[in-house]
């Protein structure tokens, strides 16, 4: 159920930090530099001030999997305030040319106790992020190529101009800038399946892509493929 309330709460964002670069550091990251790796203390909270972190892991198969893809202006490594030295246990990588800003665990605590709105931000997007994991595990339980995938689609199609506390609106056609190998990295699954996989949902006009065109899903016919409504 969607509450009024939440429409006055919004996310945790590089807004919230001091304009005067008071506090935290600009650090700059080479496309495939890491920003953190698995045994790296999770000691400091960052803000993509440009470009795009990656937080993936490796699975038993050799696989990267990605967890998150961070957008400009979002906190990322937020999870340090969930045991302090703890290890990352995931890879932090660049996927351009980024910037970001790292504040230590310490220093963004005392911002927080001075500043309420900054903490309400910080829970906030913890629903967010939970709610958006809870989700991903769901579609991750499908065995089925085809149902992991289209569930995939139909997630991203949903909320990725959704704002949080507001109901969703109705969408017939979706555009989704994403590649094969994105898809593939966030489904666990082999590039090639996933292009079996896509080309399938394409024939049966579910999707549509091409080369220099973005991949456009067909919100109301996947649906019913998938859920019978």
């Amino acid at each position: 159920n969607q509450h009024k309330d939440c429409q006055t709460l919004t996310e945790l964002t590089i807004e919230h930090l001091p304009h005067d670069g008071s506090l935290g550091r600009l650090l700059r990251y080479r496309k495939n530099s890491f920003v953190w790796q698995p045994d790296d203390v999770q000691d400091k909270i960052y803000f993509l001030h440009q470009g795009q972190i990656a937080i993936l892991f490796g699975d038993p198969e050799g696989r990267e999997v990605v967890l998150q893809t961070v957008e400009v202006g979002k906190p990322f490594g937020e999870l340090c305030f969930c045991g302090k030295y703890k290890l990352r246990g995931s890879f932090a990588r660049a996927a351009q040319p980024s910037e970001a800003v790292a504040v230590s665990l310490s220093d963004f605590m005392d911002y927080m106790q001075a500043n309420r709105e900054v903490l309400a931000a910080l829970v906030w997007t913890y629903c967010i992020r939970l709610a958006d994991s809870e989700r991903r595990v769901e579609i991750l339980a499908n065995r089925g190529a085809e149902e992991r995938l289209g569930n995939l689609l139909l997630h991203l199609a949903m909320t990725q101009n959704q704002k949080y506390g507001e109901p969703p609106g109705e969408i017939d056609v979706a555009t989704i800038p994403i590649s094969h190998n994105e898809l593939a990295q966030i489904t666990a699954m082999s590039r090639p399946h996933v292009s079996v996989t896509m080309n399938k949902l394409r024939l049966r006009g579910f999707v549509d892509y091409g080369r220099n065109r973005s991949l456009t899903v067909n919100v109301p016919a996947l649906r019913k493929h998938l859920t019978g409504v």
